[in-house]
């Protein structure tokens, strides 16, 4: 049975990047966001024209999304489900409560991603970013960097880090069993992952959604940070590096 949870699990994963890598290869982009002939033309589309275009359409882009949050966050819940293997003994857990757990904090970044699909399409109407979801503009990009990177040093950012970065903690404190109890606290694990990570989903208007090797590289840092050795140690640095990154674009541009 855990075995066979697990190669589900990264099965899911892998499937996640396998769609995102044929929707970008429908787009005619590569794996750097990078649009051919008919992907530059897409770019330079203006989503009022009185025509169908997929990324202009909430449907259709919310389901990019929610794939996007399955291949981006889903590596970066491992720890914690391991954490609640751990805890299956002493605790009373149990395969259902990891099911449980799994869900909710799923549940949750699928919220996050009608969310950003209405501010997506809010920024492409608004003339902000172009179709591929890219800021038109060096200074919203780079401003986009700065403000990520200056919530790296903020205390909400601490706090939501904090949890998953010691899910042991938040375990112990909100423990329930059974699915409903796993649900239950995957929702709240879910919450504070958001509030921790939502700024590197954000950073795809910057290298684009559609630009697979920026969002893997979000996935790897999401990852690294959330490790329970190392996780403390990378989070400022980073923040400095985009904040660093952020002012060299706005100069550049």
């Amino acid at each position: 049975m855990r075995s066979t949870l697990w190669l589900s699990f990264f099965a899911a994963i892998l499937a996640a990047w396998w769609v995102m890598y044929a929707m970008s290869l429908d787009m005619d982009l590569d794996l750097l966001g990078r649009p051919g002939e008919m992907g530059a033309a897409m770019a330079a589309m203006d989503p009022r024209m009185p025509m169908y275009m997929p990324m202009a359409n909430f449907g259709p882009l919310f389901w990019m999304w929610a794939i996007m949050m399955a291949a981006m966050m889903l590596p970066t819940l491992v720890p914690t489900l391991r954490v609640y293997e751990d805890l299956m003994v002493s605790a009373n857990g149990t395969r259902t409560g990891w099911l449980g757990v799994l869900l909710g904090y799923f549940i949750v970044w699928v919220v996050f991603a009608a969310a950003i699909t209405g501010a997506q399409l809010a920024l492409l109407f608004g003339g902000v970013i172009d179709m591929l979801g890219i800021a038109r503009s060096a200074w919203v990009g780079g401003g986009l960097l700065l403000i990520v990177g200056l919530f790296q040093f903020t205390r909400a950012k601490e706090i939501c880090h904090g949890v998953c970065h010691a899910p042991a903690m938040y375990f112990l404190g909100h423990w329930r069993t059974g699915f409903a109890g796993g649900l239950r606290m995957g929702l709240g694990l879910g919450a504070f992952c958001v509030g921790c990570c939502w700024g590197f989903m954000a950073l795809g208007f910057v290298g684009g959604v559609m630009n697979l090797a920026w969002m893997g590289l979000a996935t790897l840092f999401m990852v690294i940070e959330k490790l329970p050795q190392i996780g403390h140690l990378v989070t400022k640095p980073m923040g400095i590096l985009l904040c660093l990154a952020g002012l060299a674009v706005m100069i550049g541009g």
